[in-house]
Formats: structure tokens, sequence, C-alpha cells
């Protein structure tokens, strides 16, 4: 699957280039084939509020796993912001702060994963609209939410250090517009951060995420 999407992405990037040297983009095209993902592995992210580490085991859910593993090896995730944030719920992030960037990740969307793992607090997965609709946010748990198990929300890791740095992100701004006074996620889709950072600037982001031994 990872190849199918890495092919993907890759197309759809040099459609999106235009103009230039056909023979220079077909040579730019071809990439190592994607690395496989571990069946453990963790990743660092480097917040505005301090680190945290999440161990991602792909027995709980292959697919939010291997997606998760890809994102950051892109290096999708550096920059973004804790867009929803809403205290002893849910921190959510994955909306790039470049729109190019994210229309071309939102399109790939993956399978759902059957449920294995509870929503404990700490844990971490895939936010979704509706069956089959996981592309690149994804959220912490800020408390145990049993609420979540039954309705496809899929835990693919949790946070084995800097459990007390999630649960100090900035919930200023409370649940996302209309329902509260929070971001528009139509807006953040358009505009990106620059739209986060002219209304929204006490968001907490994510510096860098990456993977780590």
């Amino acid at each position: 699957m990872r190849n199918r999407l890495a092919a993907v992405l890759g197309a759809m990037l040099l459609a999106a280039c235009g103009g230039g040297n056909v023979e220079q983009k077909k040579e730019s095209a071809k990439k190592a084939p994607p690395e496989k993902p571990p069946e453990l592995y963790k990743v660092k992210l480097d917040t505005t509020k301090g680190a945290i580490v999440i161990q991602v085991t792909r027995a709980w859910a292959p697919r939010g796993a291997d997606q998760f593993y890809s994102l950051v090896r892109e290096r999708f995730y550096d920059g973004v912001k804790f867009h929803r944030v809403r205290r002893d719920f849910i921190a959510q992030f994955g909306i790039n702060g470049d729109p190019k960037v994210n229309r071309l990740w939102a399109q790939l969307q993956i399978p759902d994963d059957p449920p294995k793992e509870k929503n404990r607090r700490g844990t971490v997965a895939f936010a979704k609209l509706g069956a089959n609709t996981r592309s690149t946010q994804v959220f912490f748990n800020l408390r145990n939410n049993p609420e979540l198990d039954s309705t496809g929300f899929v835990p693919f890791g949790k946070v084995v250090e800097g459990l007390e740095v999630i649960g100090e992100l900035t919930s200023f701004y409370g649940e996302l517009a209309p329902r509260g006074p929070g971001p528009d996620p139509a807006k953040i889709h358009l505009e990106g951060n620059a739209y986060l950072d002219r209304g929204f600037p006490r968001l907490d982001a994510i510096k860098t995420a990456a993977v780590v031994p």
C-alpha cells in the first residue's frame, strides 16, 4: 500500500509543478522504494510546550501506524499547529501550514483499521469524518474517552514521554467554529498557518517531528 501511496503522491506532485523540463521531472520522480515501517517505533515531537515522545505499535492499527510513519518521514508535521484543544478531552493537530502540501496529502485517505486498543489517556488516534476518511489529522486523548471506542477512532500509539506536556497545550480557543470560538477548519485548509497566526496567535505548535531510536 505504501508503494501505491508513494506513486500517487509522486504523480500528483509532478502534475502540480507544471512546465519545466519533462526529463528532469521524470528523473526527480525516481526515488528509492519507501522504507517499510517497523512494528514498533517512536516519534519525537518538539513542541512549543516541550518534547513529546509517541510509541507507535503497528499491531494496534497497521494502516494508521504506516500512514503516520510516512507523514513524519516526509516532515509533514513540522510547523503544524494544535488547532483544536478541548480541555480534558482531546488535543488535535495535522493540517499542514502550507495549503498546497495539505491538499496533496488530504486526498490520500486510508481504509479503517479494526479497533484493538481503547482510547485511554495518552493514546494517539487519527481523526476522521466517516468510514475510510483518515488522512493526516491525529489527536491525543487527554483523558480516558470510552465514548470514542465504538465510533471508529482507533489508537495506533501512546505517549511514553511528555504526558504532562499534552495536558499543558493551550485550550484558550476551545472548540472549532462554528460550534465554538476556535479556528474555522475550512479557513485553515484554505490559508494554512497564515490564517492561524493572524487570528489565533496563542496556539501551540510542533516545531519538528522525527522518528527516533
